[in-house]
This record gives C-alpha cells, structure tokens and sequence, in this order.
C-alpha cells in the first residue's frame, strides 16, 4: 500500500488497484489525526446543504410567479402559495424568527406593514412573546397617530401607527412580505425613528433584488429568498 499526499489541506489517501479504500485528514501543524473512513469506490467530497438551505428551497419552489399582474411586464411573486401549504408556511416562520433571534435576539417590538406583513408579524410577535404593532395606511387607524408620507410611482401615501405603540429606544423589527423599490420599507423605518423606537432589522420574505430597493435602506436588511 502506498500514502500519497493529494493536497495542502493534508487529505491523505491509502490507494490499491486504482481504489481509494481509507482516507483520512491530518493536521500537519498538530500532528493530530481525523478518524479514518473507509471508502468503496470513488471519493465524493460534495458539501450536503444545512437545514436552513432545505427549508429556503421549499419556500422558493412553492412561490408562484404570475407574468403581468398587475400590469404589463411585471413578473409577481405570489407569497400566497406558500400560506397554503402548512408545513412550508412553517419553515417560513421559522426561518424568520431564527433571523430575528440571530440579528437582533433582544427585540422589544415586531411591526408589520399593511398588509401582508400582518400575515407573518402577528405569528412571529407572537412566538417571540413580543407586542405586534400594525402600520397602516391613513385613516385606517383609531387614537393619536405618528405618520409619514412616502413617494409611490404615480403620487404619494401615508403609513401611520399608533403614538403610543412604540416607547423610546425601544428595539424594533419591521416585516413585510416583499422588498422591491425599498419606498414602504424605507418609509416604516423612518416612523421607528419618528416613534423614538431604533429599527433593528427589516425583514422580509422576499427580495426582487434587481429593484436595488436594499440600497435604500440605512439600517440592517434580511430577505429569506432573492430574485
């Protein structure tokens, strides 16, 4: 039997009639040695995706693509698909309360944006065990009110939330189904700061990354699945 060293990340292999039967990964500097495996055949080195790639996947095969809706030359990204489906929607929530417990594990607030953001931040606030504050669009909300206005293509709009919701320096994450030009996004995220509250993390399920819409955003940004 002869040894040869195939690589400079020390993988030793043990061959004998063109088969590689052990293998085993030393450490040069330590001179310490991996347990060896034994191989019939070829050696396949191909990195098996984690947990979180798994759940990613599934997610992404069940959103479906609908082409002109709602005008001529837009592709959308229906998040409904995935509602429909128990246990993806499960991986989805899951992933996203990982990212939060990940990025900001100190959150005080999840705020979700009309309207579909409602769908994934009241479970999520919930799970957390954290308060779910809505932002809506104008006059839809009772109380005292903060508001800011934001540029859509054809005009503007107003998203408010109640005054009270928000104390000072409180943490804040804000979720909405969909990042794409950033102006939604980048609006919320300015009435945090209006509120007093900081804005620890946009999430949103996805991203339409072409649209550049993160580059908008001065504050931490996470998207579970990117077009």
């Amino acid at each position: 039997m002869k040894l040869y060293i195939l690589k400079e990340n020390h993988e030793c292999s043990a061959v004998r009639k063109g088969k590689i039967t052990k293998t085993a990964v030393v450490n040069i500097r330590s001179s310490t040695t991996v347990p060896e495996t034994t191989f019939k055949g070829k050696l396949k080195n191909k990195k098996k995706p984690s947990n979180m790639d798994d759940r990613v996947e599934r997610i992404k095969n069940k959103i479906t693509a609908y082409p002109d809706f709602p005008k001529p030359g837009i592709l959308f990204r229906d998040i409904f698909s995935v509602l429909q489906t128990p246990p993806v929607f499960h991986d989805l929530m899951a992933v996203l309360e990982e990212k939060v417990k990940s990025v900001c594990p100190d959150v005080d607030i999840i705020m979700g944006l009309d309207s579909r953001g409602f769908l994934f931040g009241a479970p999520l606030a919930l799970s957390l065990n954290k308060p779910f504050v809505p932002v809506r669009k104008r006059g839809k909300l009772p109380g005292e009110l903060k508001q800011v206005s934001y540029t859509l293509e054809y005009g503007t709009d107003v998203f408010e939330a109640q005054a009270s919701s928000i104390k000072q320096g409180q943490k804040v994450v804000i979720i909405d189904d969909l990042l794409a030009t950033g102006g939604s996004m980048k609006a919320a995220s300015e009435l945090v700061k209006e509120m007093g509250g900081v804005v620890a993390l946009c999430l949103v399920c996805i991203e339409l990354a072409d649209l550049k819409g993160r580059d908008k955003l001065k504050d931490p940004c996470e998207s579970i699945v990117k077009y």
